[in-house]
């Protein structure tokens, strides 16, 4: 790294809250290094009441862009120059670019989480899905399905500060997709039982799982889940998430959040450098190979 920087290299980072456990950092200058691109990219923590302040001092020192966690992707929009239609129509910001002072948010993760599956032979198109989460990344996911063509989503969310942005995500697919989607309290487990049961794929794009709702899930009772059934995880610290430990045990085929990790920063890297992101080189390195996916053979669809 201290061969790479120089007066000249420029910054790009990702702020969210927590942070420590990103493996973007990783990924993003192993990417920088392995094409010769004068970048560097680095963490850091920041929390609501810090990002007007930051996004002010990125723009000061003039950042090439930067990436968005929880919490601050639904809030940090009001404080860019413009938004992507993308952007615009989830409601929430992954990805910043600073051209020439302009900073423009977008949106890479539903895109990156339809890829990964598409890599990995997963087809929902036409079908049927359950999600839970009404926050930035569940929201990006099931617009990003209901633009690319799957049939009907059943988004289940708590009754929390998250549920009116679900109501409206359900009233953004409806009237502008030609996808179905509805929404449930997820503290209804009858309900999350039956449409689940009518879905080739649960997705978990919540928090729980991760730090500190480690050890938890959304999930309690493994009869939920059925063999034939993919499930996925936003969550990729720890690997396996207490969700994907129960999917497990019922023999389902399932996903961490490191593809689409992978697939949504490849985007974010072309956006902000114009260049493809050499996936297969960042796949084959230890952080990554092996561990975006847990399946077995008689699983494997």
């Amino acid at each position: 790294m201290a061969e790479r920087i120089s007066g000249h290299t420029e910054l790009i980072g990702l702020i969210a809250t927590p942070i420590r456990h990103s493996l973007s950092p990783i990924m993003h200058n192993e990417a920088f290094a392995k094409l010769g691109l004068d970048y560097v990219y680095l963490a850091f923590e920041v929390n609501n009441q810090e990002l007007p302040d930051v996004v002010k001092g990125f723009r000061a020192l003039k950042l090439r862009g930067w990436n968005v966690s929880m919490p601050n992707k639904r809030l940090i929009g009001k404080y860019l120059d413009q938004l992507t239609p993308a952007a615009q129509l989830v409601g929430a910001v992954n990805t910043v670019v600073n051209d020439n002072g302009v900073l423009t948010g977008d949106i890479t993760d539903g895109t990156g989480y339809m890829r990964n599956l598409k890599e990995n032979g997963v087809d929902i198109i036409g079908k049927k899905i359950t999600i839970a989460g009404g926050g930035g990344a569940a929201t990006a996911i099931c617009v990003q399905a209901a633009l690319d063509g799957v049939k009907e989503i059943s988004i289940f969310n708590r009754k929390d500060e998250f549920y009116e942005n679900a109501q409206n995500t359900v009233e953004k697919i409806n009237t502008k997709t030609s996808c179905h989607a509805q929404l449930f309290d997820l503290a209804d487990q009858d309900r999350l039982r039956a449409e689940i049961a009518g879905s080739v794929l649960f997705g978990n794009a919540t928090g729980v799982g991760m730090k500190p709702l480690e050890g938890q899930s959304v999930i309690t009772d493994l009869s939920m889940l059925r063999s034939n059934l993919i499930v996925t995880d936003v969550v990729y610290s720890p690997r396996q998430s207490k969700l994907l430990h129960i999917a497990e045990a019922q023999g389902c085929r399932f996903f961490n959040g490191l593809g689409m990790m992978l697939w949504q920063g490849a985007r974010a890297f072309e956006i902000w450098t114009g260049k493809q992101m050499p996936v297969d080189y960042i796949r084959s390195l230890p952080f990554l190979a092996g561990d975006d996916s847990k399946q077995s053979a008689s699983t494997a669809k």
